[in-house]
């Protein structure tokens, strides 16, 4: 789920109007938006593609190895904190082009991360080990 809701986000939403966009809101002139808008999706796309492959080795979980549980959890935490990292003006300039849709796909990946994250450290904690099951 996490890997279909970032691929619109890092391809489709965020794209180099929106972002000219968002860096107006932010106070950047026209000709700076413009200038800045280019390098900075690129960098954005390819931290997103870093989060889509992130997220599909989490179906790797059914195999229970360890570093998948590790991996599941630092991309889970550190998408995550996109909630608090993105600047506000990011959510505006999509609400601005795409309506509520825009916000989505970050409303459902990023909380979901959240969620899925707290899951997995309190499993960790309640169990001392990654995809531990209790035993009778």
């Amino acid at each position: 789920m996490f890997t279909i809701g970032t691929a619109p986000q890092n391809f489709v939403i965020v794209n180099a109007e929106m972002l000219e966009h968002t860096m107006r809101l932010a106070g950047q002139t026209p000709e700076q938006a413009a200038a800045n808008a280019p390098g900075f999706l690129m960098g954005f796309r390819i931290i997103g593609c870093v989060y889509v492959v992130g997220n599909a080795l989490g179906l790797l979980a059914l195999t229970g190895r360890k570093w998948v549980f590790w991996v599941a959890l630092a991309v889970n935490l550190t998408q995550a904190a996109g909630v608090f990292a993105i600047p506000p003006e990011v959510f505006r300039a999509s609400v601005d082009f795409y309506g509520f849709a825009g916000v989505l796909p970050s409303i459902i990946t990023d909380g979901g991360a959240l969620l899925l994250a707290l899951l997995l450290i309190a499993f960790l904690i309640r169990f001392r080990a990654p995809w531990t099951r209790r035993v009778s």
